[in-house]
């Protein structure tokens, strides 16, 4: 399966694997934490209707993992992987980052 990953996402060693996947992990996280302090921040209630939290994941949880992610991968030396990831996934949300 690492064998796997390493082909589909052109990877060179073991290592840059893990380190990417590393990064992976530590984004999630990361953006758990921010997304709590914002949803106090603005008085979230789990009351609220379904519609509003999924506004909520939207406008916040999205975005937020987006510039984690990049920021974390570009810490780890890994700033062209996530890039081009970042492309791939915008371009799925329908969002055009440039022409390549």
């Amino acid at each position: 399966m690492l064998n796997k990953l390493k082909q589909r996402w052109n990877l060179k060693s073991n290592l840059q694997l893990f380190v990417i996947l590393f990064v992976f992990s530590i984004s999630g996280s990361i953006t758990l934490f921010i997304k709590a302090f914002i949803l106090s921040w603005i008085n979230y209630s789990p009351e609220w209707p379904v519609y509003m939290k999924v506004i909520m994941y939207v406008f916040i949880v999205i975005p937020v993992y987006q510039l984690t992610l990049i920021t974390v991968g570009t810490l780890a030396g890994q700033f062209e992987f996530f890039w081009r990831f970042e492309k791939k996934t915008m371009r799925r949300l329908g969002i055009k980052l440039d022409k390549s």
